[in-house]
């Protein structure tokens, strides 16, 4: 009976430990495979960004309304829309952002199952700084996982610090693991991190 349940630990053990490698495996590939539109999408979203704060996301599975949240000094507003509608158009004119590329913005990330982006704040030696938070649901990862889950991307204006693991370093503390919204970061590049997460935003 003991030997029965080592066995079991054992197997479940080294089944979490397969499954936790093919998942850094896949996730660390896919922006790779993707690094041309995912850097299309930031590069587009921040200049976007220059002329007015907000945020955008698609809200349903099939990619058909998308979400504006546009932040003004004093308030924080929240239109949906068909991407391409006059509604959207008209409300990109409002705000000063530019249109047709807000529209581009909404194809690419339509192509990439890209689920949100935005900048987030975050402080290093208390300075505050920004970085472009993006979050995608690639199709290989419904099969991987029992429940969703969304592989985040993170784009930094400056170089970063990782340990030997890969995992993103708060400048201020070498030693010390930076959490993005509770979650522990691996390295793509110097300036871009990933993560899979329960939450996409």
């Amino acid at each position: 009976m003991k030997n029965r349940l080592n066995a079991r630990f054992v197997f479940i053990l080294s089944s979490v430990l397969l499954f936790s490698c093919s998942v850094r495996k896949y996730t660390s590939s896919y922006y790779y495979q993707h690094e041309k539109v995912l850097d299309q999408i930031e590069s587009s979203y921040r200049s976007l960004y220059s002329s007015q704060a907000f945020s955008i996301a698609f809200t349903d599975k099939y990619f058909r309304t998308l979400s504006l949240e546009i932040k003004t000094d004093s308030l924080t507003y929240i239109y949906e829309f068909t991407p391409g509608e006059h509604r959207m158009n008209d409300s990109a004119l409002k705000y000063h952002l530019d249109s047709a590329g807000l529209n581009g913005l909404a194809s690419k990330m339509r192509a990439v199952h890209c689920y949100w982006v935005s900048k987030i704040d975050y402080y290093t030696d208390n300075q505050k700084k920004l970085l472009v938070f993006i979050s995608v649901k690639p199709v290989a990862l419904r099969s991987l996982f029992s429940e969703t889950k969304y592989y985040i991307i993170t784009y930094y204006s400056q170089p970063q610090q990782f340990d030997a693991q890969g995992r993103l370093l708060d400048k201020k503390r070498i030693r010390r693991l930076r959490k993005v919204n509770g979650e522990v970061f691996y390295r793509i590049n110097d300036k871009v991190c990933y993560t899979v997460s329960g939450q996409y935003r």
